[in-house]
């Protein structure tokens, strides 16, 4: 299931019950040698499976089901297991296996029965891709591996040596993959292989290593590939004559084509603080009609008050002045609040304006539920009204409060914290799937 590109082989996509393998055509003759593998694994699920394995066996290792490749090799594989098998949640993890051609590779156990070494290293969904560098020099193999949290190609951690470890004189380097019933994308980037010698010891020359007809025959193969390119280049010119004589169109076009991760995570920023924006900008609208409202109220209940204290002297003075303070100083101080709220809510959109910060979420949050406060507070103050202005009609009269203008629809105390929950769930959804 191995699918190669122009930058790098994707050895498995994220997609259950996929094998996939890349091999050498020739054995390497290096006595010792040293490998540097480029690999990035990534995944949408906390977890992934099953994992990557690199190779250098006597045999080419065909499908199967040690991590995409054979069981029962004579060599050597450090395994990048991803999956916790045996539940001792020490998993993603390397293992060094050495295997003489007769062992089954202990999959249930995670080869913990079989392992040379390990060392457990989350290599999963890094920001950079995660580099491994791998030796074999005097029948000690060493594996340091890179985290993937820096782009520095030489920032190496120690994770396992195995002494005393006798491989083939010969053999061939492979990478494999597989996945599960979860699934992740093991991509290779590079796969460099370097000899190693002694101090004082002489280099076999590149040039030796390789027959002359196996030279002629590559040569062959390159002549025909270049031949292949030089009239794809022409069929395309035939095709796009607007771009002919332009190298630096073509490719223009296809950048503006697809997004990169900064342009798209900066896309982002700036829809949410649009979007905050506005919110503010609603809230301040709605907090001057609550403005305006509450002053009529206020207003209105006086001049009813007044009415009904002149219509009914004989039960004046069942409306005691403290009540009737009371409810003064509750209206102005309601008054006094909903200006305050007004005057932040509009310093915050000003400073919005001026420069958008990712931090207004928590102001906006902030003003609203100061905006549901006000809002409670109203009611209260409605009932207390009412019911002053009831003890003052007559018994024969039913109590009847002056007809007000509606007051706008605003967001429910419920409707509000189903939005914060949703809100929530989806942002750290979002964070588990960066």
């Amino acid at each position: 299931d191995a699918i190669p590109s122009a930058d790098q082989i994707r050895v498995t996509t994220s997609l259950k019950s996929q094998r996939g393998s890349v091999w050498t055509k020739n054995k390497s003759i290096f006595e010792y040698w040293e490998v540097r593998v480029t690999f990035r694994v990534t995944g949408r699920g906390r977890i992934g499976a099953d994992g990557l394995a690199i190779w250098f066996t006597e045999e080419q290792g065909l499908e199967g089901p040690v991590f995409g490749a054979a069981d029962k090799w004579n060599g050597v594989g450090i395994f990048f297991d991803s999956f916790d098998n045996d539940g001792k949640k020490n998993n993603p993890g390397v293992i060094v296996v050495g295997n003489n051609g007769e062992l089954l590779y202990d999959h249930q156990n995670d080869g913990s029965t079989q392992a040379l070494a390990s060392c457990q290293r989350d290599f999963r969904n890094k920001p950079y891709p995660v580099q491994v560098k791998i030796t074999y020099y005097q029948k000690t193999l060493t594996v340091l591996i890179n985290n993937g949290f820096t782009p520095d190609k030489e920032d190496y951690e120690f994770c396992a040596e195995v002494k005393d470890m006798v491989l083939p004189s010969q053999g061939y380097f492979g990478i494999s993959a597989a996945t599960g019933g979860l699934a992740d994308d093991h991509d290779v980037l590079s796969f460099l292989t370097f000899q190693l010698t002694e101090p004082g010891k002489g280099v076999q020359t590149p040039d030796a290593e390789i027959p002359q007809k196996d030279k002629e025959k590559y040569q062959e193969e390159f002549e025909h590939f270049q031949q292949e390119l030089d009239k794809k280049k022409e069929e395309f010119q035939k095709e796009h004559p607007d771009v002919q004589g332009q190298p630096g169109k073509l490719l223009f076009v296809a950048e503006d084509l697809f997004e990169t991760a900064s342009d798209r995570e900066l896309r982002q920023i700036f829809e949410g603080q649009n979007r905050i924006h506005l919110e503010i900008k609603q809230l301040n609208r709605q907090l001057d009609m609550i403005l305006d409202e509450q002053r009529r109220y206020v207003s209105a209940v006086t001049d009813e008050i007044a009415k009904r204290g002149a219509g009914f002297p004989g039960q004046q003075g069942q409306v005691s002045q403290q009540e009737i303070e009371t409810v003064v100083k509750t209206q102005e101080e309601v008054i006094r609040q909903v200006n305050e709220i007004r005057n932040s809510v509009a310093d915050t959109l000003k400073l919005i304006t001026g420069a958008q910060h990712p931090g207004s979420a928590a102001v906006v949050y902030e003003t609203t539920q100061h905006f549901n406060d006000i809002k409670e507070h109203l009611h209260v103050v409605k009932r207390d009204i009412e019911h002053l202005v009831q003890r003052n009609m007559p018994a024969s009269e039913k109590s009847k409060c002056p007809d007000l203008p509606p007051f706008p629809s605003c967001l429910s105390t419920v409707h509000f914290f189903v939005f914060v929950a949703v809100q929530t769930v989806l942002f750290i959804g979002y964070i588990m799937y960066r």
